[in-house]
C-alpha cells in the first residue's frame, strides 16, 4: 500500500504487514465461521441516508456528553487486550491518543499495562476496583457477555499464547499448560467466571461509587433488567463477534435496545464501525456515541500512538461531512428520520 491511508479500513492492511501471523489473527479475527464478524460491519451498508437540504451547516459541532464528560465528538476507545501485542507502547499510546483527540478510552482488564473491570476472584475484583478508585477512573465497564471463551479457531490454530498482564500479576496465575488449543483459551477458563448473573451487579455497586455500565446487552429482555438492577449505562455489544457466532449485528438491535429502556440510561455501540457515516447512523438509531476496538489497534499496529490518533481523526472528519451534507449542524439534530433500515426498504416494497 502506497502512501498515507486515506481510510480506516486502509489501516488494517498496514496492521497486518507489521504483525507477526499469531499477533494479527488475534486482533482480526470472530468467532467459529465469522459470521457475526462479517455482519457486524456488513449491516451498516444496508442502512441508507434521509438528507435534508437547504440548512445552514457553516459550523457543524460534533461534540456530545458521556456521564457528565464533554468529548470532542461520540467516538470513544473500546476495551480491548493486550495492545503491546501491537505496539511496545501498549494501551500508554492509545491512552495518550484518546486524550489528545479529546476523548473516553475503555481500558481493559486484559490490558498489558494497567487497570480496570472485573475478574472470577471476588477478592481481586475489588483490589482492581479499589485501584481504578485511586488511579482517577471515572467508571468501570463489566463485559457481561464473556463467561466462557468463544471458539475463536484462528488462535487454536496458531496456540495463540498470553503475554503478561500487567492489571493482574501477583493476583491471578497467568501459568498455564494448554496443548490441545491457544493458551490464551487455557488462560480464560480459569480466569473467567461462568457463575457471574445479575446479583453481582449489586455485590459491584456495593464496593464502589463509580457508576457502572454493562457491555454486552442484545436484546429488550437484557436491557429492561439492567435498567432494573441499577446500571448507569448499557454498551450494545457482541464481543467484536469474538464470542457468540450468529449473534445479530449491534447495529441490527441498536434501537430494540434503546426502545426498551426508554431514555432512563444512556445507550452506546461497538462493533463494525469503520467510517463515519457509520457513527452518524449510530447516532440516528439512538446510541448516544460509539466505541471502536479493531480500527484502533490496526492504527496502534501500523504508526503507534500517531495511528490511534489518525483513526480517530478520520472518523471525525467523515462525521463532520455526514452530518453537513444530511443537514445537522449538531450531534443533536441527529434524528431518527435520518435513515431507513433494511427493514423499512422491504416494508415500503410491499
Amino acid at each position: 500500500m502506497e502512501g498515507e491511508p486515506v481510510n480506516v479500513n486502509e489501516f488494517q492492511e498496514l496492521a497486518r504487514q507489521a504483525l507477526p501471523k499469531m499477533y494479527y489473527d488475534y486482533y482480526s479475527g470472530g468467532a467459529e465461521d465469522q459470521y457475526t464478524l462479517k455482519e457486524n460491519v456488513e449491516a451498516f451498508h444496508r442502512i441508507t441516508f434521509r438528507p435534508r437540504i437547504l440548512v445552514d451547516v457553516s459550523r457543524i459541532n460534533l461534540s456530545t456528553t458521556v456521564l457528565g464528560y464533554k468529548i470532542s465528538a461520540p467516538i470513544m476507545v473500546a476495551p480491548s487486550a493486550m495492545h503491546k501485542l501491537a505496539h511496545p507502547e501498549g494501551e500508554i499510546a492509545t491512552a495518550r491518543a484518546a486524550a489528545a483527540s479529546n476523548t473516553i478510552m475503555v481500558l481493559s482488564s486484559m490490558s498489558s499495562c494497567t487497570i480496570e473491570e472485573v475478574y472470577k476472584n471476588r477478592d481481586v475484583a475489588a483490589q482492581l476496583v479499589q485501584r481504578a478508585e485511586r488511579n482517577g477512573y471515572k467508571a468501570i465497564v463489566l463485559t457481561v457477555d464473556a463467561p466462557m471463551l468463544g471458539r475463536r479457531e484462528a488462535d487454536i490454530k496458531n496456540k495463540m499464547i498470553v503475554p503478561p498482564l500487567k492489571n493482574i500479576e501477583g493476583l491471578v496465575s497467568t501459568e498455564v499448560d494448554n496443548d490441545e488449543g491457544s493458551i490464551l483459551e487455557g488462560f480464560a477458563k480459569g480466569a473467567l467466571d461462568a457463575s457471574l448473573c445479575w446479583r453481582d451487579i449489586g455485590w459491584l455497586r456495593s464496593i464502589t461509587n463509580l457508576p457502572i455500565l454493562i457491555k454486552g446487552v442484545l436484546t429488550r429482555e437484557d436491557a429492561i433488567k439492567a435498567t432494573e438492577v441499577g446500571v448507569a449505562g448499557i454498551v450494545v455489544s457482541n464481543h467484536g463477534a469474538r464470542q457468540l457466532d450468529y449473534t445479530p449485528a449491534t447495529i441490527t438491535v441498536l434501537e430494540e435496545v434503546v426502545h426498551a429502556v426508554g431514555g432512563k440510561v444512556p445507550v452506546f455501540l461497538d462493533g463494525g464501525v469503520r467510517r463515519g457515516t457509520d457513527v452518524f447512523k449510530s447516532l440516528a438509531l439512538g446510541a448516544q456515541a460509539v466505541l471502536i476496538g479493531r480500527p484502533v489497534v490496526y492504527g496502534l499496529a501500523a504508526k503507534g500512538e500517531y495511528g490511534v490518533r489518525k483513526v480517530i481523526h478520520m472518523l471525525k472528519d467523515e462525521l463532520e461531512l455526514t452530518m453537513a451534507l444530511s443537514g445537522c449542524p449538531s450531534v443533536k439534530d441527529v434524528t431518527r428520520s435520518h435513515v431507513r433500515t433494511e427493514h423499512e426498504k422491504m416494508h415500503s416494497m410491499l
